[in-house]
Order: structure tokens, then sequence, then C-alpha cells
């Protein structure tokens, strides 16, 4: 039985992506699906925001320049998700805010912009989608929500941990997020997952401190040759009705479906192993959600970036007020 909302029924007009009958998608406004572009995020339901931060890496830079490549290869996208029967558009208005202005030089005071415009977009009660950008922006916008939500629950797709204690001496990096959410209690561990994780470590309890904390781990090797749905099933049946962040690093993936990251492993997720953890978030209270780590340089035929406009276009469509036409 379909359980989601119902289509407003008032006289508002909901955005749409402009479609490619009206306007060819080689042309158009570069926005997110080429949505309407808009000023903040005040009066929308969810939206789209860029975060083009690359100075957290430690490893290949240049994702600094996925929001505007992510945009510019989600022109290929629709309105309606034929997997799945969502119809985002039909019951949420959704915008692109453009990208916020991280300054390129320091690595604390972008962190302190970033948290900053995030208390802006919760404060509005928007759904925010973010396109990095390194993993490091997750820290910030975390602590934006939390103001709000309290601790949230999470599910973390990455072929990393993301919990080094430092990096070459630094406590914010885009190794150590998920490390300094958890001592800042910003997650509920209790209501906490990372899949996907894998590769070589610096020792053999690389993946044991966020177990410790209760943080359940699904490696990698335990999802090869099988579907993820029925572990959605199980995450879903945990969680409860709390509020959940969703952070999806596109090296939890593997690297010959998206070559275009800073920091690839082998043997990771497939594609549709990586849309049954998103679409297995429908249910979940998702307040927020990002795709973090892709990097254009490394991406020629732009294939990683199209893959993470599809996975952004999912976060939207497994939103609490996302109706659902079929299925």
């Amino acid at each position: 039985m379909d359980k989601s909302p119902p289509p407003r029924t008032d006289e508002h007009t909901f955005n749409q992506p402009l479609g490619g009958n009206t306007m060819p998608r080689f042309a158009g406004p570069a926005t997110m699906m080429r949505l309407p572009a808009a000023p903040s995020a005040a009066g929308l339901d969810a939206c789209f925001v860029g975060v083009p931060l690359d100075i957290g890496t430690s490893n290949r830079s240049g994702a600094r320049f996925a929001p505007r490549q992510i945009r510019a290869e989600s022109c290929l996208l629709r309105p309606y998700n034929m997997g799945t029967g969502a119809a985002p558009f039909d019951s949420m208005q959704v915008a692109d805010i453009g990208d916020i202005a991280i300054n390129t030089f320091n690595l604390a005071r972008s962190v302190a912009i970033i948290e900053n415009a995030f208390d802006e977009i919760v404060r509005t009660n928007c759904v925010p989608l973010t396109i990095g950008g390194d993993h490091t922006i997750v820290l910030p916008i975390l602590r934006a929500i939390r103001k709000k939500h309290g601790p949230v629950g999470l599910v973390h797709v990455d072929a990393h941990a993301d919990t080094n204690d430092t990096m070459f001496g630094e406590k914010v990096t885009h190794g150590t997020p998920f490390r300094r959410a958890i001592e800042e209690e910003l997650i509920d561990c209790r209501r906490a997952v990372q899949i996907g994780l894998r590769g070589t470590g610096y020792s053999s309890e690389d993946f044991d401190w966020t177990r410790s904390h209760g943080v359940r781990v699904v490696q990698a090797e335990e999802c090869w040759g099988r579907s993820l749905t029925p572990l959605m099933s199980e995450i879903r049946a945990s969680f409860g009705n709390g509020p959940v962040y969703l952070s999806f690093d596109i090296d939890g993936l593997d690297p010959s479906f998206a070559p275009g990251t800073g920091t690839p492993e082998i043997a990771g997720l497939t594609v549709p192993q990586g849309l049954e953890i998103i679409r297995g978030c429908r249910g979940l209270a998702v307040i927020g959600a990002d795709l973090v780590e892709v990097s254009p340089p490394y991406d020629p035929t732009g294939n990683t970036s199209l893959l993470a406009a599809n996975l952004l276009y999912e976060m939207l469509c497994i939103l609490p007020k996302a109706t659902y036409r079929k299925r």
C-alpha cells in the first residue's frame, strides 16, 4: 500500500526541472536538474546546495569542481522515477540555492562558513541535499543539524571509516569527520551504520573505533554478490522514527563505476547496491543528505558525475514529503 503523502491540493505551483523538449539538454540554466535558482532555502521543502571544497583532501584533489560538473551532468535527469514511482516535484518545492562561498585558503575558516550557512538552511525547515566537495564538509553540516534535531541517526556509505584521530597532526580533514562527530555527540551511535568499508589499513583495528561506540559496520565483503534490500529493511526497523542523515561518499562504489574520486579502493559496492541503500532509506525521517568526493579531473567521461547526479536525485525521492505514484 502506498503510504506516501498526497500531493498538495492548494494552488501552489511546484518548481519543475526544465524539460528536454522545452530546451535542449545541452543548454538552459546550469542548476541541478535545470531547476530554478533560489537565493536562499526559505520557502523550500528541499534544496540542492554546493560546497566546492577540497582543501581537506589527503590524496587526489579536484572535488572543488564537483558541484559544477554534477549539475552539468544532471541535465539528463527527468522528474519521474520510473524504478520506484517517486514523483518528488509533485509534492515538494525544490530549488538550487547555489554554492557556499568557502575560503579556499583556510580550511578552519571554511568549516565555520559551512556551519553558518547550514544554520540558515536548517532554520527554514528545508532539507539540504549537498553536492560536495570532500568529506570534511559533513562535520560542519552535522554541527548545524544537531542544533535543531539533536544527535541524529546516520547512514554512511564509504570505502573508509573516516575516523582517524588526526592526519598530519590536523583534527579536521576528510579522514576525520566521523570521529569528531561521535566525540561531539552529533550522531546517535545506536542508530548509525557504515556500509562498504574496505581496502588496506594502518592497523588491524582501523574499523573498530566506530564499532566500539556502537556503530554498525558493514564491510564491503559482506555485500559482495547479494542484494542490500534485506540489510536496509533491518536498518529501518532498528532506526525507528528519529531524524536520520545520509552521507554518501562516491568511493563507496567500486572504481570501475566511479573512477573520478580522490581515494579509490577496489572491490566496492555496485551501482544497484548504491541505489538499494538510498531507496532503502525511504520510510526513515531523513533530514539531510550529501554526495561527496567526486573529482572531475579524474573523470574524463563524466560518468562519475552523471552517477552522482542520479544518486542525489534518488536522495530527493526518498524524503518524507515525496509523493509516489506507482509501485
